[in-house]
């Protein structure tokens, strides 16, 4: 399964707290969901143990907002952590 990330996406990244290898495998092994607008929604749960935002959390939860064309191509990311 090819993975590409928009710009948007790409550019998000690092301040939501997430790394495009955490991206892509939350698209390939992730849980799939129906989205708004057409788009597929994937979400995955890592292990984190560590402080964001000046607080310590154990885990967090990757979402990818994705289309499928030639390839998914991740419109945004979102991440939660707990």
């Amino acid at each position: 399964m090819k993975i590409r990330l928009h710009p948007h996406a790409q550019d998000r990244l690092h301040e939501r707290g997430a790394t495009e290898e955490e991206v892509i495998a939350t698209i390939e092994r992730g849980e799939r969901f129906t989205a708004k607008h057409g788009r597929t929604g994937f979400r995955c749960n890592f292990p984190f143990d560590g402080e964001w935002n000046n607080r310590q959390y154990s885990a967090k939860q990757v979402e990818a907002y994705a289309v499928e064309e030639d390839v998914w191509l991740v419109i945004t990311v979102i991440v939660k952590f707990f």
